[in-house]
């Protein structure tokens, strides 16, 4: 799967503006849909979609910041950017203080936009190569047998094999077989390495 997301998806109750905003979007490149209200994107929205998605702050029926807090209960990926009227800057402002990724002001200038898409869209590809790289190391974890990790906790534990296989009560050459296992089976070569692959485990 690629990491290069290119996914946008606008909610904004104004067709002009969702004209004008996908139009521009598909001239460069990226993957579009439109939503006319929050209602609408929320009926359709699947808990896979990345990327970002620009709601405006004030619609008929939900608003961007009712859509934004749905998102959040759902633990959605997409990142969102709020397109705000001078009047509801104040609200835009608490939104990004709640974990939005940012606002913009209306109107924008299209090269604004453009640019603040880009930064979202690289924040999202960023952490699916972060979570990608902790399912392969979640993936690897578990070709380990039950005795596999007792004896890669207590490497970690920085112990030596003559204690492991004390505390194990099996002797040091078992010991050793099991430790070169579980460096394989990890891709390490040194319990360094190892305690590097698994410090950002969660």
């Amino acid at each position: 799967m690629s990491t290069d997301l290119k996914s946008v998806y606008i909610v904004d109750d104004d067709t002009a503006v969702r004209d004008a905003i996908g139009l521009l979007l598909l001239s460069h490149g990226y993957t579009v849909r439109v939503f006319e209200s929050g209602e609408a994107f929320l009926a359709a929205l699947e808990p896979g979609w990345e990327g970002c998605v620009v709601l405006d702050v004030r619609m008929e029926g939900m608003s961007g910041l009712d859509v934004f807090d749905a998102l959040r209960q759902r633990a959605s990926e997409l990142l969102a950017v709020f397109l705000s009227g001078h009047g509801d800057i104040a609200m835009a402002v608490g939104a990004v203080k709640q974990g939005a990724f940012d606002f913009l002001e209306k109107p924008c200038r299209d090269q604004v936009l453009l640019d603040k898409i880009n930064d979202a869209l690289a924040v999202a590809s960023a952490r699916r190569q972060s979570r990608g790289s902790h399912e392969a190391v979640h993936a690897r974890l578990a070709k380990l047998s039950p005795r596999e990790r007792e004896v890669m906790e207590r490497v970690l534990a920085g112990k030596l094999n003559k204690v492991i296989a004390d505390e194990l009560n099996i002797t040091m050459r078992t010991v050793e077989v099991h430790r070169a296992n579980v460096f394989a089976k990890m891709g390490v070569r040194s319990a360094v390495e190892l305690a590097q692959l698994l410090a950002g485990r969660e």
